[in-house]
């Protein structure tokens, strides 16, 4: 057999989107050229999410794959597990992929949890009695036994990745390939599943993993590739790749051209933004710094806005400064601070939003800047997702038996 599990060679994915000068901004504008235009023929430009990726991965490697949001590590992944074909260049697998790329897929909703194993090992080309050899150590260490003959439509987001992840991790295939989904099972979880994807790569078989927890990928995988813009820059050394991933986590484009690109009436903009640490604990202090340019000529004050957004863009936290009697004069550059004190954030990363206000919005900076909440829970007992699933942040509280 040979030792090359995964190999690559001027890959390439495109898509065709709607060319964006020749979009409608809105329903009403779509609905009124379609009239006029009856016969008119959308234009489209095409769209490179992957272009010219070539690497080799030899077999008993844990890969971790890194990049930010857009990068193509989902789009990668699809490719080197058949999900989707290349547009460009060719792919060669040696073995079979067990894969689990995101919640919801892999699985039929109306099959029990049972059904769902005998059905991913049939589609890997497994015999019965070949999934039933290692049904028993699946359950166990999914831990949803009571629930196994319940269809998984009724789990939660926790217990399905559980199983799912059991199931990809437990049966005989070649390769294993894990998306970021595992941020959705609790801490202890995690921390199973990354000593099962290092015994899997013990074993001789190749793990490909994706996640923007770098404490993870440092831990687990043996090398790493880094992708930005769709392009390979670099498969090597994991420090290395972690290295140029935090660079461009860091990285805001501040050119005088982007800055006027930003939503806003622009009277005053900001001109720089800092999250002052990359990491931090789920209950410490999170102090954000950015500056506001001046505009002599602006007449009134303004506020400033912070929002913080959880991995799926929702806004989990807004900090206007006109809440605290905070109003800024335009006249002057201001140097501004912001310290949410003792918010209790899940274990994830998130993003920062930063606005500039008055009666309308001045300066709108999506994505000023990002954080990770280590992934350790500040609870005295380890506690299951279920536990946790339904608020969007942690909370100081306690029980009391009167």
């Amino acid at each position: 057999m040979t030792d090359v599990a995964i190999r690559a060679a001027g890959v390439g994915k495109s898509y065709k989107i709607a060319a964006s000068d020749d979009a409608p901004s809105t329903a009403a504008e779509a609905v009124m050229r379609r009239l006029r235009h009856p016969l008119e023929r959308q234009q489209f430009e095409e769209f490179r999410a992957l272009d010219d990726i070539s690497f080799e991965i030899p077999r008993g490697e844990a890969i971790g794959i890194l990049g930010r949001n857009g990068a193509g590590k989902s789009t990668l992944l699809k490719l080197l597990t058949r999900v989707a074909a290349p547009t460009r260049g060719q792919i060669e697998l040696t073995g079979r992929v067990g894969s689990l790329l995101e919640v919801g897929t892999g699985f039929h909703p109306e099959l029990t949890g049972r059904e769902n194993v005998f059905l991913n090992g049939t589609l890997l080309g497994m015999r019965k009695s070949e999934i039933k050899a290692r049904f028993d150590e699946i359950v166990a260490f999914s831990g949803v036994e009571k629930f196994l003959d319940t269809p998984v439509k009724r789990y939660s987001s926790g217990m399905y990745v559980r199983l799912a992840f059991a199931v990809a991790a437990h049966l005989d295939t070649e390769i294993l390939a894990i998306d970021e989904v595992l941020a959705v099972g609790d801490a202890e979880f995690q921390a199973k599943c990354i000593e099962r994807m290092r015994q899997v790569a013990a074993q001789g078989r190749t793990v490909l993993y994706v996640s923007h927890q770098i404490q993870t990928v440092k831990s687990l995988c043996t090398s790493a590739i880094f992708l930005e813009h769709g392009k390979l820059v670099m498969h090597g050394e994991v420090d290395e790749a972690i290295e140029l991933y935090q660079t461009s986590r860091d990285r805001v484009s501040m050119s005088a051209t982007d800055i006027e690109r930003r939503p806003g009436t622009g009277e005053v903009r900001i001109t720089s933004a800092t999250v002052t640490s990359p990491l931090y604990k789920t209950t410490e202090d999170k102090t954000i710094e950015f500056l506001v340019s001046a505009n002599q000529d602006y007449i009134g004050k303004y506020f400033v806005s912070c929002h913080i957004n959880d991995r799926h863009g929702t806004t989990i936290l807004q900090c206007d400064s006109r809440v605290t009697g905070l109003w800024l004069d335009p006249s002057v550059e201001q140097k501004i601070a912001l310290t949410i004190k003792n918010p209790w954030l899940k274990p994830g990363e998130y993003t920062v939003d930063l606005f500039v206000c008055s009666s309308g919005v001045l300066d709108s900076f999506e994505g000023a800047g990002r954080f990770e909440i280590h992934p350790v829970l500040p609870y005295p007992q380890a506690v299951s997702d279920e536990g946790l699933d339904a608020g969007l942040v942690l909370a100081d509280f306690d029980y009391e038996r009167r």
